[in-house]
């Protein structure tokens, strides 16, 4: 029977010490937190999962709410956000070249691949942010009903999306500005869309090219478009237009759909932020010539596992929120 103990010169491979399994105590923290982070990601995509699945006839199609691209108008489902995951893969494959320029002692090396992975991840985490705010502004607009369903619309003759903007009345009207100068302090009271209820129902009813469509999702797969007459009925369903999106109210349908990408996404993004941080320490202090006196590079391959597991959130990110 083959004992553990050590004898002689013989090492047990579980005998334990300072560095078990030849990991350096600092190593195996960082697969500690890891893995407990995994988990917590793990819990965020699964309540996901289990909430799209439950409410799937009505949850948001990606591929009409990720159309935009910076500095292009027009209608480009996923290309930005494609374009977001490749930078963030590559940026992981210059910190493999990194830490295996750091094994090799190279120092040069390390330094402009890690300048490379601090951009592709500045290049990402601003990607994410402009996505933010595109998502937040909207895009086309739509209309709420007292039940809480989004109701929006398209052009009968090419099917294409209408934005309220398009086709809404325009009511002459008169808002109170309410200033200290005149004696009130302080006022309160919730931003004004672009368009009211009352411009978006006139305007539909003297157009008969615009019908509504419902956030239920028909058997091709598609949100469902109501004809002239339904959609007349279902108009008078409306309590409030609705622009962009945030916890509250969702243009794009499900108010579910926006709470889980702003909290998974957001905290994905910290991760990233949080890691273009540690890079860039470690990144001057390689400049400085830290790891050359300390005769190894361990502080970048430790900060290479963080960075290599943000990227594979991400794959898992992407295929929840974009693909699936």
């Amino acid at each position: 029977m083959n004992s553990t103990v050590t004898t002689g010169t013989e090492t047990s491979v579980w005998g334990g010490g300072n560095q078990p399994l030849g990991a350096s105590y600092g190593k195996l923290m960082m697969w500690f937190f890891l893995v407990s982070d995994a988990l917590t990601f793990s819990g965020f995509l699964a309540a996901y999962g289990f909430s799209r699945f439950k409410f799937i006839e009505t949850w948001p199609i990606a591929d009409e709410v990720f159309t935009h691209v910076p500095f292009f108008h027009g209608n480009y489902p996923m290309i930005y956000v494609a374009f977001m995951t490749f930078i963030l893969i590559m940026s992981s494959v210059t910190m493999v070249l990194a830490v295996d320029a750091g094994h090799k002692m190279k120092k040069n090396a390390v330094i402009w691949y890690m300048f490379a992975t601090v951009i592709g991840g500045i290049i990402f985490v601003g990607s994410q942010a402009w996505e933010w705010g595109t998502f937040i502004k909207g895009d086309h607009g739509a209309l709420e009903t007292k039940g809480g369903r989004i109701l929006q619309f398209v052009k009968a003759d090419t099917g294409e999306r209408a934005s309220l903007a398009d086709f809404a009345a325009s009511i002459p009207g008169e808002r109170i500005i309410h200033e200290r100068k005149n004696g009130l302090w302080f006022f309160q009271e919730p931003a004004l869309t672009s368009v009211s209820l009352e411009e978006v129902v006139q305007g539909f009813k003297a157009n008969s090219n615009i019908l509504i469509r419902t956030e239920l999702i028909n058997e091709e797969g598609e949100k469902t478009v109501l004809d002239r007459k339904s959609s007349l009925a279902k108009l008078a369903e409306a309590t409030q237009v609705v622009e962009g999106a945030n916890l509250i109210h969702n243009e794009y349908g499900s108010r579910l759909f926006a709470d889980f990408f702003f909290f998974i996404t957001g905290f994905h993004g910290f991760h990233v932020f949080s890691g273009v941080v540690l890079n860039i320490v470690i990144f001057f202090n390689v400049i400085m010539g830290t790891y050359e006196r300390r005769g190894h590079y361990e502080m970048v391959e430790k900060v290479g596992l963080y960075w290599h597991f943000v990227d594979l959130v991400w794959v898992f990110v992407f295929t929840f929120f974009y693909l699936v």
